[in-house]
C-alpha cells in the first residue's frame, strides 16, 4: 500500500510512494498556478449536505465503501502528461479555460480514457465521441445545481472524469468501485441513473416541471444518442415536451451508428462554414424571440418561415423533431468546441425558449487512431497485453451458452425451414452474429426495440412462421405488458430465448437478470424452463421448435459451458414437465433449478468426502412444476433445499406453493431455499 496527499496554495504537488515490482517508486510532479487542494485519504463524491440530501443513506454507505485510499501501485501508469487535466477536480474548474485550454484538455482526456480503458474490455467509442460535447456542456452549464442527464452509461466516462471521480475510473466495474453508468448514489453531479437507455427526456420533462411548479431557474439538459432513439420511450416523451413547452434542452449525440447498413454507407451530412454560421444565428435569442415578439398573424407566418429555414438548414427527418413540438437546431459539429459553446450559450441565455433539440454530430474514432499511437509509443508492452484480448484465436477462446444457442439454432433451422430469429437489446454479442450473417433474410435486430420485438414476434407466428424471441432477461422488463397482452393472453407460440440471466459480473445491476423466472412463470400459459448444462440447452431448442400451441421461455446465463469437449449433439425434445434426478442419495436432497443444478453437484461432491449422501435433482421446468419428482423427493427425504438464481417469487415459491397445497408440509420435510439474491 501507498500513501497519496497533495495541496497547494498556489499550484498542484503531489507526492507518493508505493511499491513496484522491487523498485520504490517516488512521484512529484508540479503544473499550473490553479487553487486547489487535494487529498485522496479524503476523496469524496458526494458532498455532505449537497442537494442529493434525499440520497445520504445510500450516498454515505457508497462513500464508506469507495473514499479508501487508491493503492498507489495500481495509479501510477506510463501514461501521457496531462498537465490540464490535473488541475480540473470539478466543472467549476472548466469555466475560465480558454477554447485553445479546453481543446487541450479534450485531448488529455482521450489520452486518459484511452490509458486507463486499455485493460478494460468495455468499449470506449461512445465517451471517446463525446469528449468535446461533455466539456462544452460543463463549461456552459453549472451542475449540480443544473441537471445535467445521460440516456447511456457508455457516454458519461469523461463526464465521470470531469466531476472528481478521475481517481477511481480503474476501479469501474469492480467490487465497491464505480458504476458504468451515472447512478445518484456515486455523485452529486449524477442527477439520474441510466439504466436501459430512453429514460433521461421524460425524466429530464419532469425535473422541469418540477422546476416550474416550484419557480427555480436552473437548466435541464438530457444527451440521447443514437441507440436510444430506436426506442418509443424518447419520442413520448418529446411529445409531451413540446406539448408543455417548458424549458429544457435535448442534445442528440448523433454518431451516425445504425441498424441499417445501407443509412450508414450514405454521405454524412456536411457540416460547413455556412451551415455553422447559420446555426449559431438560428440559436441566437433575436433569431428564437423574433418571433414571439410579432403580431398574431405575422407570428404565425414568421413562425412558419423559421420553421421552413431550419429544415433548408438541417438533415433529412429533421422536421420530426419540430412535428413533436421541439426547437430543432442543427447540425453542429460535435468536435468544434467554440461552436458547441456558441449554440450552448445562446439556448442557455434563452428565458422562454420552450424545449430545444441541439443535433450533435460526432465521429466515434475522432483522434483516436493518434491517441493509440501514443499509448502504443509510450506503452508498447501494455498495448501489446491489451491488443491480444481482443485477437485471442477461437481454439483459445472459452466457449459460451451463446455459442451453443447458436449452433443448436443452426441446427434447428435446418429442419424447420420456417424458423425466423428477432434479436431486441442494447447491443448483439458476437456470437448472434453468425446467425445474422447465415440466415441474412430471417435474423431481425430491431436494437433497443423490445416492446415492438415482442409484438412482431407474435406477428411472425400468426403469419405461419416459429419465430425465436432473443432478448436479455434485463430488456425484457420493458416489454412485459406485450408479453402478456400479445403473447400469452392469445397463446401465440413465441419462443422466448432469454439470455444473460442471472448474475452478471461486472456489469452489475443494470444488466442483472434476476426477475423473469418470477414474472413469467405466473403467467397462465407459458412453459417456463432453464437448461443446467448446455446439453439441456441443446434439447430446449429443439423442444421449443415442437411447442405450437402456446409460448414458451429458456433461460442461460452470461458465461462459459459446463464441459470443454465442445461436442454438439442434436436436440432432442423434453417431456414437457419432467424433472430428473442426477445423484441417489439419503435424507437431504438439492433441487436445483437452472445453471444452479451444478453448485448442486459440487455440493454434493464436498459432501460426500464427508460421508454425507445428497440427492440432486435437476428440475427443468419451473412451470409447469414436475409434481411427481416433487412427491417423491418430500416422502423420501427429510430436507428439501431449492437452488435457483432469481428473486422472490420465482421457483422456490412455485415450489412452496405445491407442498403446502398438497399437504407435504404435514409430514416429516423441512424445506428450505437457497438463492443468489437475498436482497430482493
Amino acid at each position: 500500500m501507498g500513501s497519496a496527499v497533495a495541496q497547494c496554495p498556489h499550484g498542484i504537488t503531489s507526492h507518493s510512494t508505493g511499491n513496484l515490482g522491487q523498485k520504490k517508486l517516488g512521484y512529484s510532479s508540479r503544473c499550473s498556478k490553479f487553487p486547489c487542494q487535494l487529498d485522496f485519504a479524503r476523496f469524496g463524491l458526494l458532498h455532505q449536505g449537497s442537494s442529493a440530501a434525499s440520497s445520504s443513506d445510500h450516498s454515505t454507505e457508497f462513500g464508506r465503501r469507495i473514499n479508501a485510499v487508491p493503492d498507489m501501485d495500481d495509479m501510477f501508469w506510463d501514461k501521457v502528461p496531462t498537465p490540464l487535466l490535473d488541475m480540473v477536480e470539478n466543472p467549476i474548474h472548466l469555466k475560465n479555460l480558454s477554447v485553445q485550454e479546453l481543446k487541450e484538455l479534450a485531448s488529455e482526456i482521450r489520452s486518459e480514457l484511452s490509458c486507463i480503458m486499455s485493460e478494460k474490455p468495455n468499449s470506449l467509442k461512445a465517451s471517446l465521441a463525446v469528449v468535446e460535447l461533455t466539456i462544452a456542456i460543463h463549461h456552459v452549464f453549472h451542475a449540480p445545481v443544473d441537471k445535467i442527464l445521460w440516456d447511456v452509461g457508455e457516454q458519461t466516462y469523461a463526464h465521470k472524469i470531469l466531476t472528481g471521480r478521475r481517481a477511481l475510473m480503474r476501479m469501474m466495474r469492480q467490487k465497491n468501485g464505480l458504476s458504468s453508468f451515472t447512478s445518484r448514489f456515486e455523485s452529486e453531479y449524477d442527477s439520474f441513473g441510466t439504466g436501459h437507455g430512453c429514460n433521461s427526456v421524460s425524466a429530464g420533462l419532469g425535473m422541469a416541471i418540477a422546476r416550474d411548479i416550484k419557480g427555480k431557474r436552473d437548466r435541464v439538459v438530457t444527451v440521447i444518442s443514437n441507440a436510444t432513439t430506436l426506442a418509443g420511450q424518447v419520442y413520448e416523451a418529446m411529445s409531451n415536451a413540446g406539448y408543455l413547452d417548458s424549458n429544457m434542452i435535448v442534445i442528440l449525440n448523433d454518431s451516425r451508428r445504425s441498424l441499417h447498413p445501407k443509412i450508414e454507407q450514405e454521405p454524412k451530412t456536411s457540416i460547413t462554414a455556412l451551415s455553422s454560421t447559420l446555426i449559431k444565428i438560428q440559436s441566437s435569442s433575436f433569431f428564437k424571440g423574433i418571433t414571439k415578439r410579432i403580431g398574431r398573424g405575422m407570428h404565425e407566418l414568421a413562425a412558419k418561415f423559421d420553421e421552413y429555414a431550419r429544415g433548408m438548414i438541417g438533415p433529412q427527418g429533421s422536421t420530426l423533431f419540430e412535428e413533436l413540438g421541439l426547437y430543432y437546431i442543427g447540425p453542429v459539429d460535435g468536435h468544434n468546441l467554440e461552436d458547441l459553446i456558441c449554440v450552448l450559450q445562446q439556448v442557455s441565455s434563452l428565458d422562454s425558449m420552450g424545449p430545444v433539440l441541439i443535433h450533435v454530430i460526432t465521429e466515434d474514432n475522432h483522434q483516436d487512431a493518434e491517441c493509440n499511437e501514443k499509448i502504443e509509443a509510450d506503452n508498447p508492452q501494455e498495448v501489446l497485453s491489451a491488443g491480444y484480448d481482443d485477437s485471442v484465436s477461437s481454439s483459445v477462446q472459452t466457449r459460451t451458452y451463446s455459442d451453443c444457442l447458436v449452433d443448436s439454432l443452426l441446427m434447428e433451422a435446418e429442419k424447420h425451414k420456417d424458423i425466423v430469429l428477432v434479436h431486441a437489446g442494447m447491443e448483439m454479442e458476437p456470437s448472434f452474429q453468425v446467425l445474422q450473417e447465415t440466415f441474412a433474410d430471417r435474423f431481425f435486430d430491431v436494437g433497443m426495440a423490445e416492446q415492438h420485438a415482442v409484438t412482431f414476434s407474435a406477428g411472425l407466428s400468426r403469419g405461419g412462421l416459429r419465430p425465436f424471441c432473443i432478448i436479455p432477461s434485463t430488456f425484457l422488463q420493458r416489454a412485459y405488458d406485450q408479453v402478456v397482452h400479445d403473447v400469452d393472453r392469445q397463446k401465440i407460440p413465441v419462443r422466448f430465448v432469454i439470455t444473460s440471466a442471472g448474475l452478471v459480473g461486472n456489469s452489475g445491476p443494470v444488466y442483472c437478470g434476476a426477475f423473469d423466472v418470477t414474472f413469467m412463470s405466473c403467467l397462465p400459459n407459458m412453459i417456463v424452463m432453464a437448461p443446467s448444462d448446455e446439453d439441456e440447452l441443446v434439447d430446449m431448442v429443439a423442444t421449443a421448435a415442437q411447442i405450437d400451441d402456446r409460448p414458451v421461455c429458456f433461460r442461460y446465463p452470461r458465461g462459459a459451458i459446463v464441459r470443454t469437449d465442445h461436442f454438439m449433439h442434436p436436440g432432442i425434445p423434453l417431456e414437457i414437465g419432467k424433472g430428473r434426478v442426477l445423484v441417489e442419495g439419503k435424507e437431504v436432497a438439492l433441487l436445483g433449478y437452472g445453471a444452479m443444478v451444478q453448485n448442486c453437484l459440487k455440493a454434493q461432491a464436498l459432501l460426500s468426502r464427508l460421508g454425507i449422501e445428497v440427492t440432486v435433482a435437476d428440475a427443468r421446468f419451473c412451470k409447469p412444476l414436475d409434481t411427481e419428482l416433487l412427491t417423491l423427493l418430500c416422502e423420501n427425504h427429510k430436507f428439501l433445499i431449492t437452488v435457483e438464481e432469481g428473486s422472490i417469487g420465482g421457483f422456490a415459491s412455485h415450489v412452496a406453493q405445491f407442498i403446502a397445497l398438497n399437504g407435504h408440509l404435514d409430514g416429516t420435510v423441512k424445506v428450505m431455499n437457497i438463492r443468489n439474491f437475498h436482497f430482493w
